[in-house]
């Protein structure tokens, strides 16, 4: 269908900047927007982008990932195998609040005469500054600047630096520096969207001691269910030639440290405030503050210039694996990169957790792990930071002794992993489009695959790998049969593919051709280890009690998988009874009525031919070796005009597989769409976080549609497509220690070894060589286009 231009912030709201996101006018109406684009994480802290002076303030944000409260999961009319305990991501204390107060006089950014107003997402350095010239009351100009940071490298640490100047006359100074929890609460406007979840209303953080010395404040608390204990504190540095009064207070919720001073005119003082977060499920909270104090300790000795020269080191670096150059315009550029630094924000200091829908930016889906991160993350971090993939799939594995207790509240064999989690156990309370999409197993161990061929890692395969597989595949012939009057082909009934418009049916496509490859990929890695490598077979026969004839019963389902196909239309039907619906009336449907889910009953919408996004199409581009070209034009010729685009993770897949098919200009126009998502608030709840896996699929079209990477079963190959509007397009990947950078333009390619020992890839079919001999190639590009 036709997408809809709904772009909800202006994209000349922030003036083209290849290496920033900045702003020079101050809105009103944006503010809770700009609390997420500007926010700042590092995969365990992360702090939404509220000022210093917490007003405005629509959503202050200080998330911890993986700190999580639960609460019991209340149905009207609940049944048998239901999820019981939600998990909701928790609001921390906040400590980015840093009160200027001039002559009595506070600064408040909303109701103050600021002729000078200038706030930069430094994209190149890692870091947030503000720079204001206030107009007091009394007619006095300020200059106030402040930066702050989320440390890359110490992920406990955030940094703010505040530096304040009077140019023409002297003042008394007051800073009001706050650590302050506050209780939560739930925005009337908003109570209908499903994808909010649930957010406590009442004070959850149970106060478990405090500390305080000089200009230091530490709090600590447990959460009221889940057990987890946090500490939090703050301490500071300044720096004036003036005399300082500093004085401290503090209670079980708020410390609070003041500085009074007499600042002369062009005498600069700064103010440093270093602020530290812990949690864990086992430590005493007295040894959480300790640690907290520690780390404070060290963030001091450091300082702020040193902490901010790492920070650029770390950004650095990420931009030299990671970096993706779009030869168009300015605006362009801009969006890729502050998409490229969302997957930073979200991922750099990850390990023991996973990745939330929101990342740390807000707390819509309540800061719960989906399938998104396997398909549209992961293969990012695969090519880009491959220690970091394999902590996200480790985390899958440290959790699948839940999965297996999940399978046998189910009733099956095997293992299940969770629709949406924090700490493993489903918290889906809406079964149709939870727990019934199976799909994410097969969605976990394909990505797991991804992994392994792509950088070797064959050592994570034999220690974590292939425990999964056995349980997925155990759980998929457990799950299926063979059905007669389907010729005795492998069925997989009442599941709910990633089109959540279309639930609770019969071979799904993408279910089934997913489920098959993880059955065939299960039996080749089991089968391979048994006969090369007796301990660890071994090892996996005692952690999973595994039959030799359960590898034969995996091959035989996967040989006999049933896979829908309407004959009278040429394409592979999204499931038994799809091709049977009404189709949607598109015409009829007013703009404002989407989302669909907003405006109608999943009933009225699973009985049309209608998709949220097309998933038969993602199965296409996952497993795309399996079809010719003309089966993916027919296929995408039927979906595409049923689809929505109702989900953020439907326009990357559409812009790839138009992009395959020879559709130039819709790829890029599907890209635009994926790639401003949340700069230009496609879909209108940027306010509420960014849009992580979307941006992973942004990045997935560039590189997969633009740059026609393929790795099927690890066989590296390029295709490049890049459209005529593009100068060029220059990305950066990481294959088994040789790290490249490709640049495509309309008729040629230049692959250039960096890093690495060599490589050899496909390039238009044809075999390419690059080694410490040979580190660059230049190739002719080939490809029709329609």
């Amino acid at each position: 269908m036709v997408l809809r231009a709904r772009l909800n912030l202006p994209r000349d709201l922030f003036p083209a900047n290849p290496w920033a996101i900045e702003t020079k006018t101050f809105f009103h109406g944006y503010v809770q927007e700009s609390e997420t684009i500007f926010a700042l994480a590092n995969g365990y802290l992360g702090l939404r982008a509220s000022h210093e002076e917490d007003h405005p303030v629509v959503e202050p944000g200080t998330y911890l990932n993986g700190f999580h409260e639960l609460r019991q999961i209340v149905y009207g009319e609940s049944a048998y195998g239901f999820a019981k305990t939600g998990q909701t991501m928790l609001n921390c204390p906040d400590g980015k609040i840093l009160k200027t107060f001039v002559d009595g006089e506070p600064f408040d950014i909303a109701n103050r005469e600021t002729p000078v107003y200038r706030r930069y997402l430094d994209l190149r350095r890692g870091l947030q500054r503000r720079e204001v010239l206030w107009l007091t009351p009394n007619g006095k100009r300020v200059r106030i600047e402040s930066q702050r940071l989320v440390s890359l490298m110490r992920r406990h640490l955030a940094c703010i630096q505040l530096e304040l100047t009077l140019e023409d006359a002297d003042a008394d100074i007051v800073f009001s520096s706050e650590l302050r929890h506050r209780l939560e609460f739930v925005e009337d406007g908003d109570v209908e969207d499903p994808r909010l979840g649930a957010i406590p209303r009442s004070a959850v953080l149970q106060p478990m001691g405090r500390s305080a010395h000089d200009a230091r404040s530490i709090l600590s608390y447990r959460t009221t269910q889940s057990g987890l204990m946090m500490a939090c504190g703050m301490d500071h540095l300044i720096d004036t030639p003036a005399e300082v009064a500093v004085d401290a207070n503090q209670d079980d919720d708020v410390g609070q440290v003041t500085f009074r001073l007499r600042a002369r005119q062009g005498e600069p003082g700064r103010i440093t405030k270093f602020l530290a977060y812990h949690y864990n499920d086992v430590r005493p909270a007295a040894d959480l503050r300790s640690q907290v104090g520690w780390t404070l300790d060290d963030a001091r000795g450091t300082g702020f210039a040193a902490l901010a020269a790492e920070q650029a080191d770390a950004t650095a670096n990420f931009w030299a694996h990671a970096d993706v150059v779009v030869e168009a315009d300015a605006a362009t550029q801009q969006v890729v990169r502050w998409n490229l630094f969302q997957l930073l924000q979200a991922s750099a200091c990850i390990d023991g957790h996973g990745i939330g829908a929101r990342g740390l930016t807000g707390r819509t889906y309540e800061g719960h792990y989906f399938w998104d991160t396997e398909i549209f993350v992961l293969p990012f971090l695969i090519y880009t930071n491959p220690r970091l993939a394999r902590a996200v799939l480790k985390f899958r594995h440290d959790k699948l002794d839940r999965a297996r207790i999940r399978a046998q509240e189910l009733g099956h064999r095997g293992a299940l992993f969770p629709w949406r989690t924090i700490n493993g156990d489903e918290a889906s309370a809406y079964y149709a489009a939870g727990t019934a999409q199976y799909h994410i197993n097969a969605d976990i161990m394909y990505a797991m695959r991804k992994y392994v061929d792509v950088t070797g890692d064959v050592a994570f395969l034999e220690e974590c790998g292939a425990e999964m597989l056995v349980e997925t595949a155990r759980l998929w012939v457990d799950l299926g049969y063979y059905n007669p009057r389907r010729g005795g082909q492998f069925c997989i009934t009442g599941v709910t593919g990633p089109d959540e418009y279309t639930a609770i049916v019969n071979n799904n496509y993408f279910t089934n051709i997913m489920a098959r490859e993880n059955l065939t990929y299960a039996a080749a890695t089991l089968r391979a280890l048994r006969a090369e490598n007796d301990r660890v077979y071994a090892s996996i026969v005692r952690a999973t009690g595994l039959q030799d004839d359960e590898i034969d019963a995996w091959e035989k389902a996967a040989r006999l998988m049933y896979l829908p196909f309407d004959e009278d239309r040429g394409v592979h039907s999204q499931d038994d009874t799809f091709m049977d619906k009404k189709v949607w009336d598109f015409e009829n449907t007013p703009d404002d009525n989407y989302p669909l889910m907003l405006y109608y009953h999943p009933l009225n919408i699973y009985r049309h031919q209608v998709l949220k996004q097309a998933d038969t199409l993602l199965a296409m581009f996952l497993l795309g070796h399996e079809f010719s070209v003309d089966e993916k034009r027919r296929n995408f010729d039927y979906y595409d005009p049923l689809t929505t685009h109702d989900s953020s993770l439907s326009v990357c897949i559409q812009s790839i597989m138009a992009n395959e098919v020879g559709y130039t200009d819709k790829a890029l126009e599907y890209f635009q769409f994926a790639a401003t998502m949340d700069l230009s608030d496609v879909g209108g709840n940027v306010r509420h976080g960014a849009h992580v896996a979307s941006i992973g699929g942004a990045w997935l079209a560039l590189i997969y549609g633009f740059g026609g990477l393929r790795d099927y079963a690890g066989n590296i190959s390029f295709e490049p497509r890049v459209p005529d509007a593009w100068d060029g397009l220059t990305f950066h990947i990481t294959v088994r220690n040789n790290r490249l950078r490709i640049r495509a333009t309309p008729a040629e390619t230049t692959y250039t070894l960096l890093d690495g020992n060599g490589l050899t890839f496909d390039h238009w079919g044809s075999p390419v060589t690059l080694s410490a001999e040979t580190s660059t190639a230049v190739l002719a590009n080939r490809g029709a286009t329609v």
